[in-house]
């Protein structure tokens, strides 16, 4: 019998169905350590994690039901950058700490964010459609109406990893940038030549707003109508980040009353998105599936990291990332990292 135990919901998340857990293996064979699948219905689940030494969550909400039942559970992993899916505040509570990957997509979000940018500026879309519906000599005169790029603004709200990297690629195209993230010292922010700005400043000044925040409880519909009214009618908002940081209706009014000229997203309040959602008619918006983060390297580099996170924890050492840092030194987890690490969610 292995001596570790760990426990994820039936079915895949985020992959290929049926592709199996062999790069997490990598590191947790190592520690004699198996993988076993759960139903992925709560009642069931509770069943089969009771007892487990760590939760492998993906594919269902690891809810404080859940949580207050594991009577032996040193961590529970994420494969993913966001943490919504997991009750944090629970596992705290409980003393265990939750893991995610937050440095493993970045460069993937990053092109798609300045993919978004650049479609949403240019009408990318609509300039598509035109040249399909024999509509070319309407190309030009589409654009002659938009100004050059160079010299505009671009706001990031939050201004994690993701947004820094974005920074560094928008940084070559001329565009002036400041940032709002009470999270983050400024200096950090200045340093990457980004001005530290307040919301409001974001919001009234940018020409394009590029959201990053995070899906957590206290910022669920952290936009809403009066932020949009504060941006600029010429203002196109872009978010990589989780769809219920957006009051996804007053996004709409937004774009249908013209308080911003468009929207490029990547995330959405709900998904897939319903097909009466108006967005999808909606010539003003560029849409993409949830899928910044995808790339050929996906699958592996994520369940290489979640094996090795699993891996260290269950070896009795700290995880590279953690959630919920305060729980780390109520553990018997010993640090084993020569230098500070920043963690966190905004890190």
């Amino acid at each position: 019998m292995p001596r570790f135990k760990v426990v994820t919901p039936k079915g895949a998340s985020f992959t290929v169905a049926g592709g199996g857990y062999g790069f997490e293996k990598e590191a947790l064979d190592p520690v004699d350590a198996e993988i076993v699948e759960a139903p992925a219905n709560e009642a069931e689940f509770i069943d089969a994690a009771r007892t487990a030494d760590a939760i492998y969550a993906k594919g269902m909400p690891i809810t404080k039901k859940i949580i207050d039942a594991l009577e032996n559970c040193k961590v529970i992993t994420l494969g993913s950058v966001g943490v919504d899916s997991v009750d944090i505040k629970a596992a705290t509570a409980r003393g265990i700490p939750v893991t995610n990957i937050p440095d493993t997509f970045i460069e993937e979000v990053a092109d798609h964010a300045m993919l978004l940018l650049l479609a949403g500026f240019r009408r990318l879309i609509q300039q598509d459609r035109m040249v399909r519906e024999g509509r070319w000599p309407e190309g030009r005169p589409a654009l002659l109406k938009i100004p050059r790029l160079m010299g505009q603004t671009l706001g990031f709200i939050s201004f994690g990893r993701v947004a820094r990297a974005v920074a560094r690629r928008a940084a070559p195209f001329g565009l002036r940038m400041m940032a709002y993230d009470p999270f983050i010292q400024e200096t950090l922010i200045s340093e990457h030549g980004v001005m530290p700005a307040t919301l409001s400043e974001v919001l009234t000044q940018s020409d394009f707003v590029s959201m990053h925040a995070p899906a957590r409880p206290e910022i669920h519909h952290m936009l809403g109508e009066k932020h949009f009214r504060q941006m600029k009618p010429n203002a196109i908002f872009i978010n990589t980040g989780r769809g219920p940081t957006v009051d996804e209706e007053a996004l709409i009014k937004a774009l249908q009353e013209g308080w911003i000229a468009h929207a490029a997203l990547d995330v959405l309040e709900t998904e897939p998105p319903s097909p009466n959602n108006p967005m999808l008619g909606m010539e003003n918006v560029t849409l993409t599936a949830h899928v910044a983060s995808a790339s050929a390297r996906f699958d592996e580099a994520r369940k290489r990291r979640v094996g090795h996170e699993l891996s260290l924890v269950l070896s009795g050492m700290w995880p590279v990332s953690c959630v919920n840092p305060s729980v780390l030194q109520n553990t018997s987890l010993r640090r084993w990292q020569p230098v500070g690490m920043d963690r966190g969610p905004n890190s």
